[in-house]
């Protein structure tokens, strides 16, 4: 089983009107993720959206490479990076680039993506992001053997292609696959990828389980993540309506694009948790405990900065997260660990 991580994410949104500009969020955002380094977290993911009125990041490489100077323990991902909008060669390059520099700390988690103005704005037909999606993948894996290799698809065709510089990581940066659908779950099974499963579990994250033990595969051999937030208070009824304000906003956009899609909203059925854990110290060490043990997560992240807020605004519930709560989740999931790993002889 794998060691539990637990970080932060952030999206970089900014509301016309938050009286913060964008250079100044992006200057908070790098002096939290240097505290945060050194209180604890364990991750830093960003999500990527294009074309969005307040900003939502797009290129999110620049990021975690001004943060990857600044920080020593963190690692970078995404959940996620949309596939169809990155090509896969110049994306395992930037990747090569961000692993030198971060010293092996980056990892990558793609998505199909699903939002029609976003195909529209990169000239792409919607139709193709499958096939985008798949041929990717594959390309990313045979980049990151570090070997040259030649590719024939669809979409790509490539000869004599070697990345370089070298990963620092042997193997490449860990590579992930979202999951909305049965298809995307047992993509991630096929590719032998790590998890992100969103949506319903009947179809995002009981199909990988499946999957893998149709195989004689364990689910327990791959790291599952997921964006959860957590506020940490002792006093709900005064700190939550901020942030469940901030959260319906980030909330409506995400809505509005299901309803432009007609994918992923209003469907019945049992979803994989991502609304927000709130309460005090012993409540967010319980629900966290419940929430991993149910569904085996190995990286949890919370949104750092929900839209419209400041840095300052996020501290005292972060400072708590990540010197208290955090380190009580990992010694109840140690124990755990322990008692179902077999004995040495």
């Amino acid at each position: 089983m794998h060691e539990l991580r637990i970080g932060v994410c952030y999206d970089f949104r900014n509301p016309p009107d938050s009286g913060i500009s964008d250079q100044s969020l992006y200057a908070e955002a790098l002096e939290q993720v240097q505290w945060l380094d050194k209180i604890g977290a364990d991750l830093v993911w960003f999500t990527e959206h294009h074309f969005v009125e307040d900003g939502y990041l797009p290129s999110w490489i620049p990021v975690a490479s001004a943060m990857a100077a600044v920080t020593s323990h963190v690692r970078f991902g995404t959940d996620i990076c949309l596939a169809p909008f990155n090509h896969p060669i110049r994306l395992a390059e930037d990747l090569a680039v961000l692993d030198n520099l971060s010293a092996g700390r980056v990892e990558i988690g793609l998505g199909m993506g699903y939002a029609p103005h976003e195909f529209r704005g990169f000239g792409l037909p919607i139709s193709h992001r499958l096939s985008l999606m798949n041929e990717t993948i594959e390309v990313l894996q045979l980049c990151f053997s570090g070997e040259k290799f030649s590719y024939e698809g669809h979409r790509f065709n490539f000869e004599d292609v070697i990345i370089t510089p070298g990963y620092v990581q042997q193997g490449g940066p860990p590579l992930w696959v979202a999951a909305m659908s049965e298809a995307g779950a047992r993509r991630a099974a096929h590719y032998k990828t790590n998890l992100l499963p969103q949506g319903l579990r009947a179809r995002s994250f009981d199909p990988w389980i499946s999957a893998l033990q149709a195989e004689n595969r364990l689910p327990s051999d791959h790291r599952v993540g997921i964006i959860r937030s957590i506020l940490v208070t002792d006093d709900r009824n005064t700190d939550w309506p901020l942030i469940r304000a901030a959260e319906k906003y980030r909330m409506k956009l995400y809505q509005r694009f299901f309803e432009e899609s007609g994918e992923g909203f209003g469907d019945p059925g049992e979803p994989v948790p991502q609304t927000w854990i709130v309460g005090n110290e012993d409540e967010c060490v319980e629900q966290l405990t419940t929430f991993i043990e149910t569904f085996g997560m190995t990286d949890i992240v919370t949104m750092a900065i929900p839209p419209g807020l400041r840095t300052a605004q996020m501290s005292l519930s972060l400072e708590s997260l990540f010197t208290r709560v955090v380190p009580k989740v990992k010694a109840l999931h140690s124990a755990s660990r322990n008692d179902i790993l077999p004995a040495h002889p």
